[in-house]
């Protein structure tokens, strides 16, 4: 990829006239909004060639998975359907009975979409509660009742089978320490019954970065028991930067290695995926702790805050990150 970074005194025009790039290819692969301001320290993509792995001219095939809730804007979801080669539509729960819980829009017209598109619509399978959050009682009724468990694959098979999905994701979080083992047992039956119909099953992991790390994120979660149960893993490597936390980036690329080299010790490498978040975060400052609330910003968004503010972006070399200050209403 060719980045040009924005520049005082930069126009479009002038980027164009300087880089030799096409106007229309500028404003559409940076989603620039007319009329087409810019902001100091935004970074352009002018081009993305077709360049090789670097042996011979032969390009690795990359499997790319967007997540994606039922009301996305349909525009949105064409454009981006193109670049993918899995749609995770999310999500569907379950009760503690077992029986499958729907999502709150209607997912039909996406796993549609997926397949005209030639990509692989995937259902994401999530323990959340009714009020919202992630429920490890849910998960602990599931996995410790073989009933419970049979009723759930059953009737996820049934929906995949009718609808037209053609994987599964497992998307489970905040799992009991006393729990590990049997999640990995289930994660396993699941797999081995859904690939007898030639449906793949992945697993997302929290971003650990050693066998025992403490906190409840964590200690459900065994990276080679699930890398043995599940056909491929996402690591979540995002979040470190989050709605309650304090102002940071949202994926610092120093913590994703840690939790990538670890990942590699436990899991073969053919099994692993990269989470990369498409998203921001806005915090007031200063930041206090059990107050402070971030709202959850878009790339372009982000963008044109910068620019009705009249500051400069900036870039955090040790993250990898851009950032940038603003002041409103005093804050």
């Amino acid at each position: 990829m060719e980045i040009y970074v924005v520049k005082q005194g930069d126009t479009v025009d002038r980027i164009v006239a300087e880089q030799g790039t096409d106007l229309e290819t500028l404003i559409y692969n940076n989603q620039l909004v007319y009329p087409y301001r810019l902001a100091v320290g935004q970074a352009l993509l002018l081009s993305s060639g077709e360049s090789g792995d670097g042996s011979g001219g032969e390009r690795r095939r990359i499997v790319s998975n967007g997540y994606g809730y039922p009301f996305i804007s349909p525009w949105v979801l064409e454009q981006t359907l193109p670049f993918l080669s899995e749609l995770s539509v999310f999500s569907y729960g379950f009760t503690m009975a077992g029986d499958l819980v729907p999502p709150a829009a209607d997912d039909q017209w996406m796993v549609e979409a997926a397949n005209r598109s030639r990509v692989m619509p995937t259902l994401t399978l999530t323990p959340l509660g009714e009020e919202g959050g992630f429920n490890n009682q849910l998960i602990r009724a599931l996995v410790s009742n073989i009933d419970v468990q049979r009723n759930l694959i059953s009737q996820v098979m049934s929906v995949m089978m009718k609808k037209g999905y053609r994987g599964l994701n497992l998307d489970f979080e905040y799992i009991l320490a006393d729990d590990r083992e049997a999640y990995a047992l289930f994660v396993e039956n699941v797999t081995r019954m859904m690939n007898r119909f030639g449906i793949p099953v992945s697993v997302a992991l929290a971003p650990k970065t050693r066998d025992d790390q403490p906190g409840e994120l964590y200690e459900g979660m065994d990276y080679g028991l699930l890398g043995v149960a599940a056909n491929s893993v996402l690591l979540m490597t995002y979040e470190w930067g989050y709605t309650y936390g304090p102002p940071m980036a949202v994926a610092p690329i120093d913590q994703v290695r840690r939790v990538v080299e670890y990942a590699l010790t436990r899991i073969p490498r053919a099994k692993v995926s990269l989470g990369v978040p498409n998203y921001g975060y806005d915090w007031a400052l200063p930041f206090e702790r059990g107050v402070t609330k971030a709202r959850t910003l878009g790339n372009v968004e982000a963008v044109q805050l910068a620019i009705q503010y009249g500051v400069e972006i900036q870039f955090d070399e040790t993250a990898r990150s851009p950032y940038f200050y603003y002041w409103q209403d005093g804050i």
